[in-house]
């Protein structure tokens, strides 16, 4: 389990800690220390001028969860799905090599680090997330195929991160696919968000520029009775049977050996790898007219799966193994032999896993009226070739979902381990 931690400052009844940031500026109506619950209820909040002497009120229960920068881990692997997120991969400019991306990871180190402790960036704040605390933001670094010759560290470049073989229903568009640099930001304010976002980009100054970049979102904390497996734009439950860091195989399965397991994986990570993951990222377009036209019926068996609970057809609770065996009165099967629920599972693909944490995205209308939107799919794993690849190769071959999803933009990049203290992310790498 990721060492990465979550802490929250004093509620309404505490007394205002010394030295509180100028972005911690925000009261709360209502009871002393509100539910998370009833923020997702709709709880009112009084919103006090940075000049004014409540400033130092304490935040809700959701602007004062913080995620820790500094672990084992780097965040926004096992930390909790924020409710909206950016995706956004750079290349290094013309001339930039190793030693100008050791300086710009170490600026973005400082800056992830600051901005997830809710303070303002080190110089030349925006002010745009001034009035609010950490809101569980995470910034998570990765390095791509391309970085390595760039950089001419072609020989730390590790096998598994050889580039994804293609599928038969990709029409992926180059352009916003792959990259030198990934960054991934999440938060529970979207101001946070951006403002991360923000100051990240500005932080590149000529040492890189933007390949592309994606915005997300998920439900938000609280927006129901009680916690639940996110819904897509499909209105499908999505993330049942998830790998949990209770698992006994979780850390097997999501991160790469640390230094006390070998200097390695099987599939080739170098010693820097050591704690780190490899994500895979794809920009998924639901054919939402084409599925919509769908009876609920129809929908459920494409997946296998009821719709309002997410539960097997053959019966139980959402993390009730279906019954793959199991027929109906006529004798056909009830989880019919293309449904995305069986030819998903793990156990119909060799164990292969992966830990899923997508965000939805909305990107406008074409001139017809069809939605841009679908799923901007992130899945971690020790291995790409054991986790993502084959369940991909057989969802190519047969999945009843393909028609109605099309794959537009894929990457997939080195995650290596969390920062030290006094470090950043990827120092063993390129100081190594």
């Amino acid at each position: 389990m990721a060492d990465t931690e979550s802490r929250t400052a004093p509620q309404a009844d505490s007394a205002p800690a010394a030295g509180i940031t100028r972005r911690r500026l925000i009261g709360t109506a209502g009871a002393t220390g509100v539910a998370l619950g009833a923020v997702g209820a709709g709880a009112g909040y009084a919103v006090a001028s940075s000049d004014a002497p409540e400033r130092q009120a304490a935040l809700t229960s959701l602007g004062t969860d913080e995620v820790m920068f500094h672990g084992k881990h780097q965040p926004g692997i096992t930390t909790p799905m924020q409710s909206c997120g950016h995706l956004v991969a750079f290349d290094l400019a013309a001339g930039a090599g190793r030693k100008e991306a050791a300086a710009l990871l170490r600026r973005w180190s400082a800056t992830a680090e600051r901005l997830m402790a809710g303070k303002a960036s080190a110089s030349d704040d925006t002010d745009v997330a001034r009035d609010a605390g950490p809101s569980s933001l995470t910034v998570t670094f990765g390095f791509g195929h391309s970085f390595f010759a760039r950089t001419g560290l072609e020989k730390q470049r590790p096998t598994a991160l050889d580039p994804l073989p293609d599928f038969f229903s990709d029409h992926l568009d180059k352009a916003r696919s792959n990259g030198d640099l990934w960054v991934q930001i999440g938060a529970n304010d979207s101001l946070v968000a951006f403002h991360a976002l923000r100051a990240l980009q500005k932080d590149t100054g000529g040492a890189a520029k933007v390949r592309w970049q994606m915005n997300g979102f998920n439900r938000s904390p609280g927006a129901t009775g009680h916690p639940m497996t996110t819904r897509n734009l499909m209105g499908q439950i999505d993330g049942t049977n998830n790998p949990k860091p209770t698992d006994p195989d979780f850390d097997k399965r999501i991160f790469v050996p640390g230094s006390g397991a070998g200097s390695g994986t099987p599939s080739g990570s170098p010693a820097w790898m050591a704690d780190g993951s490899y994500v895979v990222v794809r920009r998924i377009r639901m054919l939402l007219d084409d599925w919509e036209k769908q009876s609920r019926a129809a929908q459920e068996d494409v997946i296998g799966r009821t719709k309002s609970t997410g539960a097997p057809l053959t019966g139980g609770d959402e993390t009730t193994e279906p019954d793959l065996e199991k027929t109906d009165a006529n004798g056909d099967l009830v989880v019919s032999i293309n449904a995305h629920a069986r030819i998903s599972r793990p156990d119909q693909n060799g164990g292969a896993a992966m830990l899923r944490r997508p965000f939805s995205f909305h990107d406008g209308f074409g001139p017809d009226g069809t939605p841009d939107a679908g799923l901007l799919f992130i899945c971690w794993q020790a291995d790409p070739l054991r986790g993502f690849v084959p369940v991909q190769r057989k969802l190519d071959r047969g999945d009843a979902l393909s028609r109605f999803i099309r794959h537009e933009a894929s990457g997939l990049f080195a995650v290596p381990g969390g920062a030290r203290e006094g470090g950043y992310v990827g120092q063993e790498l390129l100081e190594g």
